[in-house]
């Protein structure tokens, strides 16, 4: 990592968990003591874990304080339109309030795009914390989510077969229900619908790290909730659907207002939604169920008698970075024949930037090479790389100016085929 004067690099391990926590605890305040965090499973892949350490405190070894830290996991299938991509998901990544603004940042995500190539990775995606900071570094947002506020007893349309589901509500039993939920969770993102067709950056829990994360449930990291249960729709032996969820209890003089917090759910058809969310929105001593998101196509929305009521807010969900640009396009599909040369920019990958020629069948092969002829389209990878999952965005970057339209019709073809029918959304941050 080229960091700059009077800093250099290490690479992290198991041993260095003390540090990592404290300086994660620098770049994201929180309420809960250190000694706490340390006893949570760490959810990295410490292969792929690096800091940045003053000059000045070198003298101390392994005991130097961190100034800065990233870290990626390893998504060998991350789900891409019609396809999978290997991809880098970027997280833990601050900087020490004492060093910021020296651009330590900047040499980070740099080195970041640096090894996520070298490992044969073709796109990078991540959460953002702070949505002003990664568009620089050509990250697009690819994704949104919707946050709705449920009220009890909210009216559903009503769907053949709901009633003909098994619905349990338990204690989470990590043993018990971690292997099954963990395959529906796959297994929803795979056939939306029962079209066939994918959900765009669904990804998975890929790791043992990751899971063993994800399901841990330490009182101190609960909110004054109650521990994690899940809620199990089964039709015969088959999981249909999930959702792990919390209760808080609110009494007020005019009686219970509790809330229903939902951490997860999924659904492999609209029968087992709708078993799903009855429950859910009917539970004693409550008066709201807040899902912690949902997909801007999730059926519960349709199924709604009055979405109005839940005051749903739109909130960005994943960003990606292209960082092998023919590799990324060629991994995923399109839903029109496609001819076109896009000329791109790119100021951190050079190798990305020039005119390519996009060739393409509907949901079939696809070409992609270097081009002479004259752009069709030009867009910088920003752009490109929020329409990379399929959301409606091309059209409206070039409302606001951020893609030229050199060819007549281009544009319309371009976001056409880029488009995909499933919405992109990942339902966990990671």
């Amino acid at each position: 990592m080229t960091l700059p004067r009077g800093y250099h690099e290490v690479r992290l391990g198991p041993d260095d968990q003390h540090r990592a926590t404290v300086m994660d605890t620098w770049a994201f305040p929180t309420g809960t003591d250190l000694e706490v965090l340390e006893r949570l499973p760490m959810p990295f892949e410490w292969e792929r874990s690096y800091a940045a350490v003053a000059d000045d405190d070198a003298p101390d070894g392994p005991a130097a304080p961190l100034a800065a830290i990233h870290a990626s996991y390893g998504f060998s299938r991350f789900p891409v339109p019609g396809g999978h991509a290997p991809t880098a998901g970027l997280t833990w990544v601050g900087v020490h309030p004492a060093h910021r603004r020296r651009g330590i940042l900047t040499a980070m995500i740099d080195e970041h795009l640096g090894r996520s190539l070298e490992r044969g990775e073709v796109l990078s995606a991540l959460y953002a914390a702070e949505t002003a900071i990664y568009g620089r570094f050509g990250y697009g947002r690819a994704a949104d989510e919707l946050q709705v506020r449920l009220p009890r007893r909210a009216t559903l349309r009503p769907v053949a077969g709901s009633a003909e589901h098994r619905v349990r509500v338990e204690l989470v039993d990590p043993e018990r229900h971690r292997p099954r939920v963990e395959e529906l969770h796959r297994r929803a993102a795979e056939d939306v619908a029962g079209t066939g067709l994918g959900r765009p950056g669904w990804a998975t829990r890929q790791t043992e790290g990751l899971r063993r994360s994800w399901w841990s449930d330490h009182p101190e990291l609960r909110r004054g909730r109650e521990s994690l249960r899940v809620l199990t729709v089964e039709l015969g032996d088959d999981l249909r659907g999930y959702a792990l969820f919390r209760r808080k209890e609110d009494w007020q003089p005019e009686g219970p207002r509790g809330t229903v917090h939902v951490v997860e759910s999924a659904a492999l058809d609209a029968a087992a939604a709708h078993a799903l969310w009855t429950v859910l929105l009917d539970m004693d001593h409550t008066a709201v169920v807040v899902p912690d998101r949902l997909a801007p196509d999730d059926p519960l929305l349709t199924l709604l008698v009055d979405v109005r009521a839940t005051l749903p807010r739109v909130n960005d969900n994943v960003w990606v970075r292209l960082l092998d640009l023919p590799a990324a396009l060629r991994a995923r599909r399109y839903t029109t024949d496609v001819d076109l040369v896009l000329e791109v920019t790119d100021d951190r990958l050079p190798a990305n930037a020039g005119r390519w020629r996009l060739q393409a069948d509907a949901f079939g092969e696809v070409s992609v090479g270097r081009a002479t002829a004259d752009a069709d389209l030009s867009l910088d990878v920003r752009e490109l790389a929020a329409a990379y999952l399929g959301a409606p965005t091309l059209l409206g970057a070039a409302a606001a100016g951020l893609v030229r339209e050199h060819t007549d019709g281009a544009l319309a073809r371009a976001a056409t085929a880029l488009g995909w029918p499933v919405a992109p959304f990942c339902s966990w941050v990671f």
